[in-house]
Parts: structure tokens; sequence; C-alpha cells
């Protein structure tokens, strides 16, 4: 097959390519993805290259975050038109391993968090951050670039990586790039893709129910009520309702009961039909 960008799956030909940049003096930018790409992604590849001379994108669906009976084997894989995307968005190299390279035979390790990482996805999906924090240190070692981007539509997740980070010492700057949306304010996800024309529909109350949410909060509402009334919206929308919060938007620790006293983050995750959509939305600490 053959792709219309520089393309490698081994670990030796990526640094190979990144050391010849080095050696040129070049700043290098990274955004890890699991394909499916959409406009959000395309945004964070867009930022890299404002921040870096060159950039490495990887393409790589991480059997480590799934669990058994989540949608792995139906995750999208649209390796060709990803990388036509890249290509024309103006990255310069893609990394597309295979599960053999990134778990050889033996592979005995991961990582364990708590911090940002407790609570909220991890509820949910107690499997899901070991597998993305495990994926990612391996990712950020073998590219090493300068600045990794990582979209804040996964907030915990950019909370967890960027915890990682300093944590483990890695000499990488985690950058945020802003929630890329559809024309009604849903966040563009590749799991969007699942959803039937009516459950797309209903999909876009996410947004509004969490819009409202952080206007609620930066009015001054008592945080446990507005909390309270965005937890009923979502219900009576959605078919399940993992969580709507309010969290503190540094740490994602819970809130003081009262009105907002620090700047927060309201998150949620809905069910929409057999699809699970994630939203999040700043919310300002309310002025007296």
């Amino acid at each position: 097959m053959t792709l219309p960008l520089p393309t490698v799956s081994a670990v030796s030909d990526l640094r190979a390519v990144v050391s010849g940049w080095r050696a040129q003096g070049l700043t290098v930018g990274f955004v890890p993805t699991m394909g499916a790409l959409h406009a959000g992604h395309i945004a964070l590849v867009t930022q890299a290259l404002a921040r870096c001379d060159r950039v490495v994108a990887s393409l790589f669906v991480n059997p480590a975050q799934f669990a058994p009976g989540e949608d792995f084997d139906a995750y999208p894989r649209t390796l060709e038109a990803d990388a036509a995307k890249l290509a024309q968005a103006g990255c310069h190299l893609l990394f597309a391993p295979r599960a053999r390279d990134m778990y050889p035979e033996g592979f005995a390790t991961t990582i364990s968090l708590t911090g940002p990482a407790e609570g909220l996805e991890s509820a949910a999906r107690p499997h899901f951050f070991a597998g993305v924090a495990t994926v990612v240190t391996k990712l950020l070692n073998q590219v090493r670039p300068d600045v990794a981007v990582f979209g804040e539509k996964d907030y915990q997740q950019l909370l967890v990586i960027r915890r990682l980070a300093a944590d483990l010492d890695l000499e990488t700057l985690i950058e945020a790039g802003e929630t890329v949306r559809e024309a009604d304010g849903l966040a563009l996800s590749s799991r969007n893709a699942y959803l039937s024309t009516d459950d797309r529909q209903r999909a876009g109350r996410l947004n509004v129910i969490l819009a409202d949410f952080a206007a609620q909060l930066e009015a001054g509402a008592d945080v446990a009520q507005a909390e309270a009334a965005a937890l009923n919206a979502a219900r009576a929308a959605f078919d399940s309702v993992d969580y709507v919060t309010a969290r503190c938007s540094e740490t994602l620790a819970a809130l003081a009961p009262g009105r907002l006293d620090r700047p927060a983050r309201v998150l949620a995750a809905v069910r929409v039909g057999t699809t699970r959509l994630i939203d999040n939305r700043p919310a300002s600490r309310c002025e007296d």
C-alpha cells in the first residue's frame, strides 16, 4: 500500500527520521491518535505545526485501553483516508505501529495512576487509564517530541497525561487543543459515526446541557443544585448517564459546597443508543 506521506511502523525507523531532524536543529511536535480522523484531530496537527518545525502523528488503536465487550474490533480503521488527511494538513511523518511493535511477546509493564485518574472515566472504565498511560508513555519515549498536543474533549485524559509527564520527568511539553464541534455543538468524535440519524439529533443535547450547567455556575448558582439539575436533564435526554458533574479544572477534585470559588470544568458521559459520548465545558469562578 502506498500512502500519501512518509509512514513508518518500526520504532527504529521512527527514531532514524526524528534523529535526522534533530541533527538539523529542528523542533518536533507530536499528535497521537487512534485513527478515524476528523477535523478535531486535524486541528491538533495544525496546532503542532504552529509550534514546531516538524510534526509526527501516530495511528494506533490501542488494545490495552479497551475492556472485553467494548468496541475494539468495531473501532473504525481507515489508514489510507487518515494518511491523506494528514498529508493535506502538512504533517511530516505518520507512525503506524503494529500491535506486536507496541506490545511484543513477554510485555509485562503497565503504569498505575491515582490523582486525576480517579473517578469519572475510571469508575465506568476501570481499565482505561492504565492502558492510556502505558501507551502514551511508550509513544512519548519513542518519538521524544518537544511538544505533544492532546484534545480537551478528553479532559480527564489530558490531566492524567500532564500529571504523568511531570511525575516521570518527561521532557515533552503537553499542550491542550480546543474541542472542535459540529454546528449544533456536538463535540467531534470518531465514535459519532456509530450514531443513527435519530440518535445523532439527540446527541446534540449534551453540549446544551453542559453549557447551561456552566452558565448556572458562573451566575452564582449553588454547585450541588446546578449539578442535580444538569443530571436530571441528562437522564431525561439520554438512554443512560455515567456522570454529570463539576470538578476543579486543575485537579478534578470535588468542589466545595455553595457558589463556585475556583475555575471548574463541567463534565459528562452518557449513552445515546449504543454509543457512549463524553464532553466537557469550562466554568469560570463566580465573582461576587
